[in-house]
């Protein structure tokens, strides 16, 4: 008899697979389509350690490491926006409105909507030996007011007109702080203008604010970046919104009006009169430069709100200048001040000196180092004042 042959029955394993490709296999039929599924057919892809291309990634951020440095270093871009025209004050000015243009679209200013049509609040709050004190409120846009202090001397006589002075306060101060109780380290910033009969216009700028977060400053203005405008904005509007209103006073020589700010109120002694030609003199005191010098040493160690686009390519300090040239300018810096505020603007001054004294009018820039600290020089501030206004 012949030995039946062996049956091996399949594994369980084998069992499985045989399974599930028939019922692949059927699904493929159900769909329309026959599909034959090898179980020995397994694709084979391409593989590499994700390490081997980190050499890759560390070059992408040395290449743009090495472009931003080259941006920095790029003077091409400045070079065609400067003022060019020095056969004459008047027509540098002309030349300079590319560059004043520019630096409007890159802080974005004006800020966008109208000015209301409501009409400013002057509520008399005291007087003294000097002056008459008013607390002004000036719509500058929709739902913002510019609010300050409005001074007129008692020295100005009935049908008079008097020049106007803009008093900027610093980083966390206010009109309040840099006038009364002795001024601080203000001093004469405020009540030196009335003294000298001058009307004295002292506006406020946000630092702190009850209820709201210590950075509340920050977070402004990285708020009103996102709607196409800034802070630096902002604050200049209130203050060039404020001058149309304030030169229309009966009591206003809306032909000389002069701007002195301490620190943060030295930026906008800058900035402003590079935007508002109606300034004619401006004293910086305690600002010019300091940023720059920060930005050398750790660049971000800037407060946000200096961070406004092609800052240290386009509009540095020293260059601000061209756009406030032929009007007179002075710088400020104390001796015993910290050092950005002390150096910084050294290596800076002759920049901006070259513009005046290219017209022939040197004696319109001034750089100062006082023997004092970070504080405002009352002397030769209105000294300078006086000269140009």
């Amino acid at each position: 008899m012949l030995n039946s042959p062996t049956v091996h029955q399949p594994s369980l394993c084998m069992r499985r697979s045989q399974g599930l490709r028939r019922i692949a296999l059927i699904l493929s039929i159900t769909l329309g389509k026959v599909v034959v599924v090898s179980a020995q057919e397994q694709p084979k892809y391409f593989e590499q350690d994700v390490k081997e291309s980190n050499p890759l990634r560390t070059e992408q951020a040395r290449e743009l490491d090495e472009y931003i440095l080259g941006l920095k270093k790029d003077e091409s871009r400045l070079k065609k926006l400067l003022p060019d025209d020095y056969s004459s004050p008047a027509a540098f000015e002309k030349s300079a409105e590319r560059y004043r243009q520019a630096f409007c679209d890159s802080i974005g200013y004006p800020p966008p909507g109208e000015v209301p049509s409501v009409a400013p609040l002057f509520q008399r709050i005291g007087e003294d030996a000097i002056g008459i004190y008013y607390r002004a409120v000036i719509p500058v846009l929709p739902g913002v007011h510019a609010e300050g202090i409005y001074i007129i001397p008692k020295s100005l006589k009935a049908g008079e007109k008097a020049p106007l002075i803009i008093s900027m306060h610093g980083g966390g101060g206010s009109p309040e702080v840099a006038l009364f109780h002795g001024g601080a380290n203000y001093h004469d910033m405020v009540r030196g203008g009335v003294k000298r009969g001058y009307i004295v216009f002292a506006p406020q700028h946000l630092f702190s604010a009850e209820g709201y977060p210590k950075d509340v400053r920050n977070r402004t203005d990285e708020r009103l970046r996102l709607v196409g405008t800034s802070l630096t904005a902002v604050e200049i509007t209130k203050i060039t919104r404020s001058l149309d209103v304030l030169l229309q006073l009966p009591e206003v020589d809306a032909t000389r009006v002069g701007m002195v700010g301490l620190s943060y109120g030295g930026y906008y002694a800058l900035v402003t009169p590079a935007v508002d030609r109606r300034i004619k003199v401006s004293v910086c005191s305690c600002y010019y430069g300091v940023q720059e010098s920060r930005y050398q040493r750790d660049e971000f160690s800037v407060p946000s709100d200096f961070k406004f686009k092609d800052r240290f390519t386009l509009f540095r300090d020293s260059d601000l200048a061209a756009i406030i040239c032929p009007r007179a300018l002075q710088i400020q810096a104390g001796l015993k001040d910290g050092v950005d505020h002390r150096d910084g603007g050294k290596p800076l001054a002759p920049v901006s000196a070259s513009f005046y004294s290219r017209l022939g009018l040197a004696e319109r820039f001034e750089h100062l180092i006082f023997e004092g600290g970070h504080e405002f020089h009352d002397p030769s501030a209105w000294e300078f004042v006086k000269k140009h206004l």
